[in-house]
């Protein structure tokens, strides 16, 4: 078997860098860090309407029981009128996906 020994150069622009996949989820999740979703801030994020996201999501106790603030999670559920849906971002987002298949299955 023959073998070709090979030097490359190739020149990055100034105005970028090269980091690592694992510097890069990092950053990633410090960009979250200390960030609460709204409810729309959640519906822009995955890209479907607030009672989509409560009917597969929110409400379904397998769900609930994680998420709710009241159960240990990082959910707020309004109690009463006037009251907002409140998220805790980084949490919110690991949740959407480590759950993914089981919240789109039916």
């Amino acid at each position: 078997m023959q073998q070709l020994l090979v030097n490359l150069s190739i020149p990055i622009p100034a105005d970028q860098i090269l980091i690592s996949k694992v510097q890069l989820e990092e950053l990633k999740r410090q960009e979250l860090t200390g960030v609460y979703w709204t409810m729309r801030d959640l519906e822009q994020r995955i890209n479907k309407k607030h009672e989509w996201i409560k009917e597969h999501i929110l409400y379904p106790s397998r769900f609930k029981k994680i998420l709710d603030v009241q159960n240990g999670g990082f959910v707020y559920y309004p109690s009463g009128k006037g009251q907002t849906w409140s998220f805790q971002a980084v949490k919110m987002a690991e949740f959407l996906d480590k759950y993914f298949s089981q919240i789109f299955k039916q």
